[in-house]
């Protein structure tokens, strides 16, 4: 357990230092949220009726459930390139255990998730988001954002072991998960769309992940969407850890 421990924080730490040498990857986390909240608080908000908040209380907490998702993007592309270049079959003649290689992946991606929302949290309260909740209700919502993200960078990780490109990687991505931050309350009430899209966002997982930060940061109604919150980070956990890991072990054996 030690010696993962210790190969874990390694790899992780040699993948934040790609950010000094690439820093162009970090637009991905600060420039690229900035831009979304931006264009959704002034370009489409005020088209946008959301009964009982301003539109920017009510955009602020879905586009930060939207953004931590998308930051396990890194982890898709970075595993991906490893399989390709054979950095892979390097790792495997080191004595280091093996899991340290998706866990530093992951691990990384709590640190630059933090990252963005940290960026995303000082543009909102600029532009005029305000929290009505206590300092604890803050530090849990913060909480369950990198529980959730860190559950999705699972999710990346199985896809960047699965495709055959970078390229790839990030078109099934944004193909597979961007409809699902659309058709939820991240954006918009469930009560405005039709008929069929409604039912699918309320158990969409987006939609009580959203709605259970807004009880967290907003005291809107909670009902059993921040427990539903977690108990959906964990599934997603469950279900796409051991898939990842199960993907990456056939890889390195290749």
């Amino acid at each position: 357990m030690s010696r993962l421990v210790s190969d874990t924080l390694v790899l992780s730490e040699r993948n934040l230092s790609r950010l000094r040498t690439a820093p162009d990857l970090l637009i991905a986390f600060t420039v690229q949220p900035v831009m979304f909240v931006l264009l959704f608080a002034f370009v489409f908000g005020g088209a946008i009726q959301t009964p009982g908040y301003d539109y920017i209380d009510f955009l602020i907490p879905g586009i930060i459930v939207q953004n931590i998702a998308f930051g396990g993007f890194v982890t898709a592309l970075g595993l991906n390139e490893d399989v390709t270049k054979g950095l892979i079959d390097r790792f495997r003649t080191l004595p280091m255990a093996r899991a340290a290689v998706l866990a530093g992946r992951t691990l990384a991606d709590v640190v630059t998730n933090l990252l963005s929302l940290l960026i995303l949290l000082a543009t909102a309260l600029i532009i005029g988001f305000s929290f009505d909740a206590g300092a604890g209700e803050i530090v849990a919502g913060i909480g369950l954002l990198m529980l959730f993200g860190y559950a999705f960078s699972w999710v990346f990780a199985l896809l960047g072991l699965m495709v055959s490109s970078p390229e790839s990687a990030n078109s099934l991505g944004f193909l597979a998960v961007f409809p699902l931050t659309f058709i939820s309350s991240a954006f918009v009430p469930v009560e405005s769309m039709p008929g069929g899209l409604a039912w699918f966002a309320e158990i969409n997982p987006f939609t009580i992940v959203v709605d259970a930060m807004r009880a967290l940061w907003l005291d809107a109604p909670a009902g059993n969407a921040v427990w539903g919150a977690v108990v959906w980070s964990l599934v997603i956990m469950a279900i796409f850890a051991p898939l990842a890991v199960r993907r990456y072990r056939l890889a390195a054996a290749r």
